[in-house]
Parts: structure tokens; sequence; C-alpha cells
């Protein structure tokens, strides 16, 4: 028999499959995993993971790589927190198809909707497709770290078949609808997962414009989502924002019906309505009862916006005075900011502003360098305030300076309006729910939520104190092989033999989410937030280590995965 690629041994291996972890070693040969047990035979790589953690790779299925992808090898963040297989193309914005003259269009929307700055779009993009065929093949062409597969976004169909009319929210004719049908059918079976669509009032343009999906009819939507299921392959996502419940959900479920493939929405708490998660929840085990496939895609935490000097929100950049030091370089400014004039001044204009959703101290908290994801209202700012006897807005001021100007505040606005993860727990333990919306590679300025796998494990596993702890076997089975099955790639998700050689050695009790940072490597200089992670010993995709204590190595075995993959024999 030939020589094995790699054996990883003695680890506690957590399989996927939700199983209790035993000790054992993970044979890998040609890239799939051949054998788990007590492994003899020779390999040309040993991995000793004696009391480590051994599971199979992540699989995130909500993020936004689609630029980046095509000018980076290193899919970051997400690869620094366990991920070996992300989807891209969520919530309806992409880059195609797209007809030449309107790449600025989706541009706009994808800065606008996913904080991606336009900068380092048109910088790093290089357009040299106009079909979603065409967009495949050019992803396809550097190495990556880790595998990514592609969904095909609504917003690029509309504009493309419609033209302004699309951008505009106009009425799509039933020849339009036809022709989006088609375009959607044509690029899964070109290797699109499937098919998104967005209809949120949260999501904009960069001008400030609703996105082109937002008042989609529901003939349009199911005219799309049935010419997917004619191809017998695909799957469909969306979000928004249930203004009228049962029309809605009555849409969702019509385009699950017309088409026969899986649905997932993204699925949270607000604070402008705190139970209506609870409903819809109710309304996806019904679908399911009625036999269709709907899921919830779920975060691992609340949803959280943060601030700071370096962020896209900065709490002074609303006063006047801020003008006259923001274009200095962060030691400088920060040596201004902290000048007793300027203060004064910066205090007062904000004092006069009208206050809004980063005026609510409140629920605003600091990230350590070992964030708490589930802070308690006495560690709130104005909490803190008050115990140290200074006005909250002054602690603020004072706290935006901290770590020479990079620290950065916390403000929870989504699933935590309890003041706590409860909401998360219920819809974490689901039937019909999955772990998603981490949105790495989007939201670069603002959030930093593609850390939600280590926060999976880490604080529901092990962290947790304001309530229950969660089972780590179905932790990992959570994001593995129920992630996996979601979006139809059965070859991965599992340690077991014939499955796809993706594991992470992992030392658990250093397991840990550090503090995000900023940091400036985007095509024309652009901003970025990224996390680190301890505890990460090794990332393997198809057999080779991508990842050795928490930095890149030089493999690139990861590829654009073309459509759904079967089950292994």
């Amino acid at each position: 028999m030939a020589e094995l690629d790699l054996v990883v041994r003695g680890g506690n291996v957590v399989d996927g499959t939700g199983g209790a972890p035993r000790t054992a070693d993970v044979a890998v040969r040609d890239g799939v995993v051949v054998e788990v047990g007590r492994v003899t035979d020779r390999a040309r790589r040993v991995i000793d993971a004696d009391g480590a953690l051994v599971t199979p790779g992540f699989v995130d299925i909500h993020t936004h790589y689609d630029g980046q992808v095509t000018w980076d090898s290193h899919l970051l963040p997400s690869a620094g927190h366990g991920v070996t297989t992300v989807v891209m193309g969520n919530c309806g914005v992409g880059f195609a198809p797209v007809r030449p003259g309107d790449e600025q269009k989706l541009i706009e929307l994808m800065e606008g909707v996913e904080d991606i700055p336009g900068a380092a779009l048109h910088e790093g993009l290089p357009w040299d497709w106009e079909s979603f065929a065409e967009l495949l093949d050019s992803m396809d062409r550097i190495p990556h770290d880790i595998d990514f597969a592609a969904q095909v976004p609504h917003g690029p169909l509309r504009l493309y078949v419609m033209g302004q009319r699309g951008a505009d929210r106009e009425p799509a004719t039933a020849e339009e609808i036809a022709e989006m049908g088609r375009l959607a059918a044509e690029a899964v079976r070109a290797g699109a997962l499937g098919f998104t669509t967005s209809r949120t009032l949260n999501h904009r343009t960069s001008r400030g414009q609703p996105t082109p999906t937002l008042t989609a009819a529901r003939d349009e939507l199911v005219g799309i989502a049935a010419a997917v299921g004619a191809t017998g392959a695909g799957v469909l996502q969306l979000i928004t924002d249930f203004i009228d419940f049962d029309d809605e959900f009555g849409t969702l479920r019509a385009m699950a019906e017309a088409s026969g493939r899986p649905l997932s929405l993204s699925l949270m708490q607000t604070h402008r309505q705190p139970e209506l998660w609870r409903q819809i929840l109710g309304a996806i085990s019904q679908a399911n009862d009625d036999g269709l496939t709907i899921r919830g895609q779920v975060a691992t935490r609340a949803i959280g916006i943060l601030v700071g000097l370096q962020a896209s929100i900065n709490p002074l950049a609303r006063c006047p005075s801020f003008a006259a030091v923001s274009s200095l370089p962060l030691a400088e400014q920060v040596a201004r900011l902290a000048e007793p004039g300027l203060r004064a001044a910066l205090l007062s204009e904000s004092a006069a502003a009208p206050r809004g959703l980063i005026d609510d101290l409140d629920r605003t908290f600091v990230l350590s360098e070992r964030p708490d994801y589930e802070p308690a209202p006495s560690e709130s700012v104005a909490a803190r305030a008050a115990r140290a006897g200074v006005g909250p807005d002054e602690l603020l001021y004072d706290l935006l300076l901290g770590c020479g100007g990079r620290q950065l505040l916390y403000i929870p606005v989504m699933n935590f309006a309890d003041g706590d993860l409860g909401p998360v727990e219920v819809m974490l333990e689901h039937p019909h729910t999955v772990p998603g919306l981490g949105d790495g590679g989007a939201h670069v300025g603002i959030i930093s939520d593609g850390s939600f796998p280590t926060t999976l494990l880490a604080h529901w596993g092990r962290d947790r104190a304001r309530g229950r702890r969660l089972d780590v076997a179905w932790l990992v089975q959570r994001h593995t092989r129920d992630t996996a099955e979601a979006v139809g790639l059965l070859d991965r998700g599992l340690l077991a033999p014939g499955y796809k050689a993706d594991l992470n050695v992992i030392d658990f009790d250093a397991l840990a989410v550090g503090a995000p940072e900023m940091v400036y490597d985007l095509p024309a200089g652009g901003k970025r937030l990224l996390q680190p992670a301890d505890g990460y010993l090794h990332t393997v995709v198809s057999g080779a280590a991508v990842r050795t204590d928490g930095a890149s190595t030089a493999e690139l075995p990861g590829r654009l995965v073309r459509g759904a993959r079967p089950r292994p024999a």
C-alpha cells in the first residue's frame, strides 16, 4: 500500500457526528481521510496531537469574500479561525453577471451593503468577466489557502437584465423574470451553490439607495427559485425585515415549494422587535413539518458594531472640531485629542449632536485583549463612568484614546436585547437552524464577526459564565457536518474514511479570540479588521497544513468548489 501523506496521531477526535470524543489517529492520502483509529502505516508527515482536539475543518456558509478571493490567496479572517471552506455571494450582492459599464454600480452596492472600501474594490477587482461562469473561472485562477464556493446574487442579476429599471426597484416583466431565472440556472449549472437575495432596508448602496432587490415581487422571486429548482441543484438564501410577516413568510414558502430546494434565512433578535425571532422559528418549524426544507442561519453571539478612532464609525467624527485632526497620523491625532482645550470643545460638540446608537452607553462595552462577548450590564461604559464619578461621554472620550488610539468599543445591536445570550442559546439549539452570519470578508471597518467559529467552541463549550454551556462534540457537529449539509457539500464536515481531509488540531484549553485589530493591507491601502485567535495548532486543507501555530504556511491547496458535492461512498 502507498505511503500515507499525513497521520494526525493520538488526538481527541471529535469527528463531526456529535459522538463522544475518542483517542485515535487520522490517516490521510491523496487529500482524503482513509482511516480513523489506530494507524501503523508510515506517513510522509506526522502531527503529534496528544492532548489536543482533532475536528473537521469548519464550514462557514455566510461570508463575502467575492472581491478578496480575486486578489488574495489567504482568506483571512476565516482561515485563522479553523474554517476550511467558505461560501460567499450571500445577501444578493456580488459582481456577476455584469455588463461593461455597470461595474461601478456593483462596487457601490457591495461597498454600501458590506462595508468593503470602494477604492480597494476598484484597484483589486480584475473585471475579466461578464457572466457568472466567467467570474468563477477568474476566481479559480489564483491558488488559495482554503476552499471557497460562490452563489449567484440577485442584485447583479436584476441590474444585468433590467438595467437602470432594476436598480430603481421597478417591477420586473414576465420576460425579465424568465431571463433572470435562466441566468440563475445557468450559474448553478456552471458551479454556483445557489441563489441569494436581500429584502432589508439595512442594505443600501454607498450612495444611500436601497438594494435593487428590496421590493422584488413574489412572482419574481418564485420565478427565479423555480428556474434554479429545475436544475435539480442549488440552495436559496436571503435576508428580510418581515415587515408584513404573513405575506413575507408566504413568499419564502412559495420559493421553497416552487423550487424543491433548501432555503435559509438570516435569523437574529432585534432590539426593535425582540420577540420576532420566536415567531420566525415557529414558522420555520411549521414549514419543515409540512415537508419543506427551510433553515435559519444564526449567529454564535451578539452581532455588534465596533467604534473607535480607526473604525468606520468614530463618535468624534461628527464634531466640527475633529476636522482639524482627522487626517493626522494616529499617534499625532491622539496627542492632539489629549489636549484639554480640544477635549473640552469636542465633548461640548458631541453633547449637542443628535443622539443615536453610538450614544447608548448603557449598551457600549470595552473590548479587552480577551473580549467578553456576553458582558454584564455592570461593565458598560455608563456603569463604569458612574462608579468612577465621571460623565459617560467623558469616559468614552478617554477610552477612545486608549491603546494609542487603537482601542475599540463594542455595541451589541442584535441578539442582546435581553442583556445576555439566552436567545442565541435557543436559536443555536433549534433543530432547523445552522450557525452562520459571520460575514467574513465584509463589514471590514465596523464588524469583526468572522471569529464566530472560535466563539462557538470556546465560549459555549468552555467559558460561558452567564448561562448554560453546551456539549463540545455537538458544537463541532453544528459548524462542520450540519453547515456542510445545509449547502450540499456532503464530501466534507466529518472525519471518516472517504471524506475530504480538512481538519483542525486545537489546544482547547488555549482556544481564545483576541481583540480585533485594524490593518491596512487591502488594495489601495484600504483598512480592515482582523481578529487573531489562539489555540489553533494546525489547520489542514486537503491533507496540507495551511496554518500552523496561528501563522500561514506556504501551502495553498484551497480550490473553488463548483456546485454541490455527493457524499463519499
